[in-house]
């Protein structure tokens, strides 16, 4: 049911698709948060998760065990399940309210699925070593990353779930000058030895807000095979691989605790929906 919902970062609506028979836009605060087609979970519909979708293709076949850390309404878990089925799932979301509203009006009925309602940093510390194939972190607040999910500790805590072959992806956001964005590439670079990241050329080159994801492996990652995927896509992102980022990170400090960073806040409607309330 389309309609306003209280949650705990503030009001989620939820849009109905009038292309798409189901798909469904969930918002937060005005921000666009989640995008799902019912019908078909194959579908991505948001340019940055299929950008990750392209990582996750890329990996050797098979099942995956997978943390997310963020859940919103589990677009990338309902991929998985569809296109590596037996795949174990495991989220982590902090906002209760809006998985409950998901539960409710889209349904969780996700094969090999769990939720936790917890914040990422201490459920993260709670995980076993070495339990994960993959950790895909996509946590926001309205429309901004919260920034404890972005230091080297944290991500060193989420590279210790891992298995040695495993690989972590990022979602991160930036704007011009991408200030945010390297130092954020030298915290990952400063943990894995294989990296790569992906976005659209205008906001590679820092000429507008967008989305950027940031993978890294202590295996070597399939760059080739990401890149094409990338390029071929109806809104074409870069491929950077490992010594390319180096040079885009340059003399950049790592996120840490000690040496915080606030993570950008986009300009009005940069994720959101166009303000029509005068049309």
């Amino acid at each position: 049911m389309p309609g306003l919902h209280r949650v705990r970062f503030g009001t989620a609506e939820l849009l109905a698709d009038l292309d798409r028979d189901n798909g469904w836009l969930l918002t937060v605060e005005g921000v666009a948060q989640s995008y799902v087609d019912l019908d078909d979970p194959w579908h991505l519909e948001f340019d940055y998760v299929r950008r990750i979708g392209d990582v996750i293709d890329a990996l050797p076949p098979g099942p995956l065990d997978v943390l997310h850390i963020g859940g919103g309404a589990a677009t990338l878990p309902r991929y998985l399940a569809a296109t590596r089925p037996d795949s174990e799932q495991l989220v982590i979301d902090a906002d209760g309210p809006l998985i409950d509203l998901v539960r409710a009006e889209l349904g969780l009925d996700v094969p090999l699925l769990d939720v936790v309602i917890a914040e990422g940093r201490p459920a993260v510390a709670e995980l076993p070593a070495g339990a994960y194939d993959l950790v895909v972190l996509d946590a926001y607040e309205r429309a901004a990353m919260p920034g404890g999910l972005a230091t080297r500790e944290f991500l060193a805590d989420a590279q210790r779930v891992l298995r040695p072959d495993g690989t972590m992806v990022v979602n991160i956001s930036d704007g011009p000058g991408l200030r945010f964005a390297r130092r954020f590439v030298a915290t990952v670079l400063s943990l894995f030895p294989h990296a790569l990241l992906l976005a659209e050329p205008t906001v590679l080159r820092g000429r507008r807000y967008g989305n950027l994801v940031v993978a890294g492996s202590a295996a070597p990652l399939p760059v080739r095979d990401i890149a094409s995927r990338a390029a071929a896509a109806a809104f074409p992102a870069r491929c950077v691989p490992t010594e390319q980022l180096k040079a885009l990170a340059a003399k950049a400090v790592p996120i840490t605790d000690a040496s915080p960073m606030a993570t950008p806040t986009p300009p009005e409607h940069a994720f959101g929906l166009p303000d029509r309330s005068d049309e």
